[in-house]
């Protein structure tokens, strides 16, 4: 019987699926690379204000170099997490013990279960490590089993990380708003994370965005010949840092076991120290976040030698984050300086209601994340405005705040800033990916806003 090559009589996939090569057809022709995508935000900023504020070119110009050096210390963090909590993912025990992991599946829909689970519970531990160490639990579920489209299980990994965010301790504004003295302080008060994150609102909300993710990210199944697998050439392989004989006092020293030990040892009785004192949500800010994964790190690679070259080694991915984010914060100096920022979010609130609120609070959030991907300082922009039209409206200020964190989150989905590392770990580019996050976000924006508007009016 003659083969058919007829292209029609092959297997289409599930509707998902269809649906979801739309969006991935406009990726692979649209979508340059990130720092490309940074240089267009900034191009359409500038011309936004110049028309739309009256600024004149100079003025424009000379706030978007001010605002280049408003992120170097974010910057800094932003690196030196990406480079600790990724040199901790790809420890050899860290990766034995994801290869392990994906031995306990043996099919496409529970590795795919089994990664979003995992990804959901490493973000609520901290969203540098998610990023990293959930694309490295794909390739490990990818070469154990066949038929997994490894694009979507990046961009469903990435999205896991981005939702922890909204139900976790770590996420900034949460922390800010719950320390004393905070700049909002005498609009708010202090806002303990119970009030926040874990508000009733949260609670029905989150739940079922993150299972319907879940589904959406099962059921969109490629036909075989569509299905693109994990590319092996990426080098997977453990490395042995610690390659020199020991014959000299220096040799010695730079292989001492005992150095990283006594370092590490030092950092667990300042963490509980930091823990008895401050309280667990007390005690999670960034930098002790950081810390504890560089303590980590001491255990890992054991000696001085290992530690610094494993650094090396995972100072790449921090590459594209430390160079994009002094023009990110560019941006954010073009939109707060022209107020342009407050154009827009003013525009969105003038039209809401104290019931629609939260859900303008989303959608404008969900916009300026576009060109402040900064959850912090696009608070001080947004946060002012928010609560004002809250107080004017009498509405609910944690179900907009709330709101304003998931749709902060939810563009990270289209703004590819935090997605670098990950792409970095298997060797993708970000147009692979892209149409499959923009499939997720649209799903993910129409859930999040029938919810804000629908949940509050029963908890």
């Amino acid at each position: 019987m003659p083969q058919n090559n007829n292209a029609a009589a092959l297997p289409k996939g599930s509707p998902l699926w269809r649906l979801s090569k739309k969006f991935q057809f406009a990726a692979d022709k649209l979508i340059p690379d990130s720092f490309v995508f940074c240089l267009i935000l900034t191009f359409v900023v500038f011309i936004a204000a110049l028309i739309g504020t009256g600024s004149s070119p100079l003025d424009l110009c000379t706030w978007w170099f001010n605002g280049l050096w408003t992120q170097n210390s974010f910057a800094f963090q932003m690196g030196i997490m990406v480079v600790t909590c990724a040199t901790c993912a790809k420890a050899p025990q860290v990766k034995r013990l994801m290869g392990s992991l994906a031995k306990t599946v043996k099919t496409p829909t529970a590795a795919m279960v089994l990664l979003m689970a995992f990804g959901y519970v490493s973000s609520f531990l901290n969203w540098a490590f998610c990023t990293v160490v959930t694309p490295i639990l794909a390739m490990q579920l990818a070469k154990n089993i066949k038929g997994l489209h490894f694009p979507m299980m990046v961009a469903a990994g990435y999205s896991c990380m981005i939702l922890g965010q909204c139900f976790g301790p770590t996420a900034s504004l949460y922390a800010l708003l719950a320390t004393e003295g905070h700049f909002m302080q005498e609009q708010l008060g202090v806002l303990t994370q119970d009030q926040t994150v874990y508000s009733s609102m949260n609670v029905v909300l989150w739940p079922i965005l993150a299972v319907a993710m879940m589904i959406i990210a099962i059921w969109t199944r490629p036909p075989a010949h569509e299905t693109v697998e994990f590319n092996s050439i990426i080098d997977d392989e453990e490395v042995n840092y610690d390659v020199e004989e020991k014959i000299t006092i220096a040799d010695k020293m730079n292989g001492s076991v005992i150095c990283m030990y006594l370092i590490g040892l030092a950092g667990v009785i300042v963490i509980v120290r930091e823990f008895i004192t401050k309280g667990f949500m007390g005690a999670l800010s960034m930098n002790l976040i950081i810390f504890l994964f560089i303590v980590l790190n001491c255990f890992l690679y054991k000696t001085p030698r290992a530690f610094v070259e494993a650094y090396k080694d995972n100072m790449k991915l921090a590459c594209e984050v430390i160079v994009q984010f002094p023009f990110y914060g560019g941006i954010m100096g073009l939109m707060e300086s022209s107020g342009l920022a407050q154009i827009i979010v003013a525009g969105i609130v003038s039209i809401a209601s104290a019931q629609s609120l939260p859900v303008w609070s989303f959608l404008s959030a969900s916009l300026v994340n576009l060109f402040i991907p900064s959850q912090g300082g696009q608070w001080i922009v947004q946060g002012p405005l928010l609560i004002d039209a809250c107080q004017q409206l009498n509405a609910n200020p944690i179900h907009v705040i709330n709101a304003f964190v998931y749709g902060d989150e939810a563009t990270n989905l289209l703004q590819p800033l935090y997605v670098i590392p990950a792409l970095s770990v298997v060797g993708m580019k970000l147009k692979d990916v892209w149409g499959f996050m923009a499939f997720l976000w649209a799903f993910w924006t129409v859930i999040v806003s029938i919810g804000l508007y629908v949940i509050p009016m029963f908890v």
